[in-house]
């Protein structure tokens, strides 16, 4: 059963392929209503490469066995795989009277200020969406609105294999490298950090006004 938090639905989805639930996130957006309650859908995906709709196939490198979709959200290519938290946000941010620059915003400082609390300082940059953390990128977004409401979201790596990452130039940066939670020391439990995370996701996106 999904939790509720302020009207927000968090729908716990485990280990999933990637292509159904990108249709399931596009078909919740368009049969939406004005008073629908918002979902964040939290997830891990199987090995994925993904192509945003301005993305350039010269940024896909050597991609090997793992497949590609194009979609439908802003962005470049990045790449998807177990032990990356990913949370779409599905958010009637017309309702709210958010723009888009606020709500990438708000996903930034959820991923920052989860950093902080592990002793981990991190930032954002001018034009490149993400969290970096000692020049290497740690979180990724990716976002599409459709009739005020936003899908797709944030990817975050905990704990995976980073090698699918050198097939491609990340977000469309040649030689951008990538970190991780685990490689930065930060070995908890997947599952502890993903509620810790998600404490820090709600404050920021308003669902909850207290800090963890």
């Amino acid at each position: 059963m999904p939790l509720n938090s302020s009207s927000v639905f968090i729908r716990h989805l485990g280990l999933v392929p990637y292509e159904p639930t990108y249709q399931a996130m596009q078909q919740f957006t368009d049969t939406r209503k004005a008073d629908t309650p918002d979902e964040l859908w939290v997830l891990q995906h199987l090995p994925v490469y993904t192509l945003g709709q301005a993305g350039k196939r010269e940024h896909l490198l050597n991609t090997g066995q793992i497949p590609v979709h194009l979609i439908d959200r802003g962005g470049q290519v990045t790449y998807h795989g177990p032990g990356q938290l990913v949370v779409y946000v599905l958010i009637n941010i017309k309702r709210r009277n958010w723009g888009v620059k606020k709500l990438v915003q708000a996903l930034e400082q959820a991923v920052i200020d989860f950093l902080a609390s592990q002793q981990i300082i991190a930032n954002r940059r001018d034009n490149a969406p993400g969290v970096y953390v000692q020049e290497r990128k740690i979180a990724s977004l990716g976002l599409r609105i459709r009739r005020g409401c936003s899908y797709h979201g944030l990817s975050f790596n905990i704990s995976m294999d980073l090698t699918p990452f050198q097939g491609i130039n990340p977000c469309g940066y040649t030689g951008l490298e990538v970190t991780q939670l685990r490689d930065l020391g930060i070995r908890n439990n997947f599952e502890d950090i993903t509620n810790q995370f998600l404490s820090y996701l709600l404050y920021n996106l308003e669902f909850k006004h207290e800090y963890p």
